[in-house]
């Protein structure tokens, strides 16, 4: 078995003196922060050396950065430099700024793509966007990081995506789960051999009979958990018994809308600290949810495992790699005198994603809508116009129907 360094085998004793070590600094360092030197302002940075101390400090929430912008732009506040000592910076939808490196695997994605087998070698296209989100940049540098070559292929353009892949003799995909079955019915439709034998994928569900249909193309496909803000959190190795955290940040799961650790096994949100320097985030929620898993993973990495994503704390849905958050429903019914109520439905069809919204509404121009739509979560969707009150009373904006068993 092949790892990426000596950190994915450490034993137990010997991961928690490298956080009694390192946590303390880290926790220092960020108070540096504008924002988070004001959260953390009575506390001893000398006295949060575990896991388990995390706990005594506040949780910080996407919200926070967003309005943090206004005083401490672009970063919130949360950066202990300004935004010119960054190489990159990024907008993610919120808007949100998010800063970038190029130092070697700023966002530590080398090691998911070590464990799921790509390196010299290999030649990845990265369909992941390249322009104001960080995704691209993001598997870049972890490809980067274990010597494989990339075409920076980026999003749509299927028919040039497909040649460019024959052309080159891509061996691994990078991208959203979808969007590397598109790519290889149209090769199928155009009579080009591929020769992808990999693929890394995030930015949404990976659904096993997804899966499964890249196996029968002689494809294996594994996932990670990554966000803008903190980069690779955790990821699958060979063995897919759950997901295994970064060596690069410490998870905690905790009951939604607390800080409050919940006993391993249970569901409850994703909480991170970040020991990157760069952006030293302590204790940011995620709005995920997910449980730890026992035990250590049969590939023989001995890091906390967690059971992947299951769902969000809020009713933010993740809809062809792409948030759509119940604000954005909110501001959508806001635009329109005639709507009186919408409800998104994000459902499969086909192995991709298909998002409904249903509107209740009196003389609406279903065009209009649907531009409407477009416009304000960011995506296109089916527009099914109803009658007013037939829609369920059960607070729900978003009704994410799709199964991840």
């Amino acid at each position: 078995m092949s790892y990426f360094d000596t950190l994915e085998t450490r034993s137990a004793d010997e991961r928690a003196a490298w956080i009694e070590s390192v946590l303390p600094k880290q926790i220092a360092h960020a108070k540096d922060a504008p924002a988070i030197g004001k959260l953390l302002v009575d506390v001893d940075a000398k006295q949060i050396a575990s896991v388990a101390d995390l706990a005594r400090l506040p949780v910080i929430r996407k919200s926070e950065l967003v309005a943090g912008q206004s005083s401490h732009a672009p970063f919130g506040g949360f950066t202990v430099s300004g935004a010119s000592s960054f190489q990159h910076i990024f907008q993610s939808p919120g808007p949100i700024y998010e800063p970038g490196g190029t130092a070697h695997d700023w966002w530590r994605m080398g090691r998911f793509l070590h464990a799921a087998g790509i390196g010299e070698g290999d030649i990845v296209q990265n369909c992941f966007g390249y322009h104001l989100t960080p995704a691209g940049m993001i598997f870049e540098s972890g490809a980067r990081a274990v010597g494989a070559a990339v075409v920076p292929a980026g999003t749509g353009q299927t028919e040039l995506q497909a040649r460019a892949a024959h052309d080159i003799g891509v061996t691994a995909y990078a991208g959203t789960p979808d969007y590397l079955k598109v790519i290889l019915d149209r090769a199928e439709a155009d009579g080009l051999s591929l020769q992808i034998k990999r693929a890394v994928v995030g930015g949404g569900a990976l659904f096993p009979s997804l899966r499964q249909e890249y196996a029968d193309r002689g494809i294996s496909c594994l996932q990670c958990y990554a966000t803008a803000d903190l980069g690779n959190i955790a990821y699958e190795s060979a063995a897919m018994e759950g997901m295994i955290v970064d060596e690069g940040v410490i998870v905690e799961i905790v009951t939604p809308g607390t800080g409050n650790p919940v006993p391993h096994g249970e569901v409850g949100e994703v909480v991170v600290t970040t020991l990157n320097s760069d952006y030293p985030l302590i204790r940011f929620a995620t709005g995920d949810m997910s449980a730890i898993l026992t035990g250590e993973s049969p590939c023989g990495r001995t890091n906390t495992r967690i059971k992947g994503w299951m769902g969000r704390a809020d009713q933010t849905t993740k809809i062809k790699g792409m948030f759509v958050r119940p604000e954005q429903v909110a501001d959508f019914v806001a635009k329109h005198s005639e709507v009186i109520k919408a409800r998104v439905t994000a459902s499969r069809a086909h192995e991709s994603d298909v998002m409904t919204v249903q509107v209740e509404a009196t003389n609406a121009d279903p065009d209009a809508l649907s531009a409407s739509i477009a416009e304000t979560l960011k995506l296109r969707g089916h527009v099914e116009i109803v009658a007013p009150g037939s829609l369920p009373n059960d607070g729900k904006v978003i009704d994410d129907q799709r199964s991840y068993e």
